[in-house]
């Protein structure tokens, strides 16, 4: 089934997409093929709840870590921020779809921040997942296993990886809902940055669509693999996105405007790289700051006007390439290769 112009206007209309704009890459295909009424039914049930997801929020991020598994561990405070964020459909191929998320922050002077992205792959042949000490690699799917189901992988600010997962869109009860198993994921830039005492997260991320907007749930495990694993602590997050018009929206879209072919250039290279090796890694461990600081900083030389961005993709893929090995065995932390052999 071909979808046309009139599909994605009706989704505008109802407040689920944003037309216009930076939403400019946009190609749309065809489904699967070979697929009875009710295959194609839920398809397309499951389309529409991933593109539901674009438009302009303001979103609350909330985490509340909830049960010590460890004696002597103190619950940390809950952390609760928010801030603006356009979601901007990159790409949408029929069994694929690529979102991408830009903040809006900043007082009086308000400016962009790239953010995450997500990638949404319809019964993948493969999954690029998260083993720790900042590495990842492409885990094979079975057909049988994949039938029906969407992977998503999850890309940082600088278009590195950071975790996938395969699960089946729900629509049940009035709720459309995509629930994964628990996957890996590296710490987060909160934790990251402040403490060492956990080195990655077990999560289960749902995502569901609300009358506002949507959530992303979060059921997070914080593991110890220093020695035996050992659940750390648990946390619950709810990240909340509700739709709203009343900031400076043309902040990020003009920011992705000045800046799309560049980004488009990194995940070109980033894309080489998954595609020509079933497992790679970044030679630093803990937050990648010196690895992502210079790729914003490459993109905010293209935006004012300072650098071409033929040149800023090029210093950006020397950048890739200084920071990413294919010798998991070789990355420098010790921790890392516990955790690539306990996954083995």
């Amino acid at each position: 089934m071909k979808l046309n112009a009139a599909y994605f206007r009706s989704l505008a209309a109802a407040g689920l997409i944003a037309l216009g704009g930076c939403v400019t890459a946009v190609e749309v295909a065809e489904g699967p093929q070979q697929m009875n009424d009710v295959s194609q039914e839920k398809f397309e049930q499951d389309r529409q709840a991933i593109l539901a997801m674009a438009g302009n929020y303001r979103v609350t991020f909330d985490f509340i870590e909830s049960v010590s598994f460890v004696d002597s561990y103190e619950l940390k405070d809950r952390k609760l921020s928010g801030g603006d964020e356009i979601v901007r459909i990159l790409e949408d191929r029929g069994n694929y779809i690529s979102l991408q998320h830009i903040l809006v922050v900043g007082g009086d002077d308000k400016f962009p921040v790239k953010h995450w992205r997500q990638d949404w792959y319809y019964e993948p042949e493969s999954v690029l997942v998260y083993i720790g000490g900042n590495a990842w690699e492409k885990r094979a799917v079975d057909p049988a296993k994949a039938k029906g189901k969407w992977s998503q992988v999850v890309y940082q600010v600088d278009d590195a990886p950071r975790y996938g997962a395969l699960g089946a869109w729900t629509h049940d009860d009035g709720v459309s809902q995509w629930t994964p198993p628990a996957e890996w994921r590296p710490l987060p830039r909160r934790d990251a940055t402040t403490r060492d005492d956990y080195q990655v997260v077990n999560a289960v991320n749902r995502h569901a669509i609300t009358p506002f907007g949507w959530v992303h749930e979060q059921d997070n495990s914080k593991l110890i693999l220093t020695g035996e694993p050992q659940t750390l602590v648990r946390e619950i997050a709810i990240n909340t996105y509700k739709h709203v018009d009343d900031f400076e929206v043309s902040i990020g879209n003009d920011y992705w405007t000045a800046t799309e072919e560049f980004w488009k250039g990194v995940r070109a290279e980033w894309t080489r790289v998954e595609s020509e090796n079933d497992r790679f890694g970044l030679t630093v461990q803990g937050e990648p700051e010196e690895v992502y600081n210079q790729i914003l900083g490459f993109a905010n030389f293209v935006a004012d006007g300072e650098m071409s961005t033929k040149e800023a993709v090029e210093e950006a893929r020397a950048v890739i390439a200084e920071y990413t090995t294919t010798d998991i065995g070789a990355l420098s932390d010790r921790v890392s290769r516990t955790i690539v052999a306990q996954k083995e």
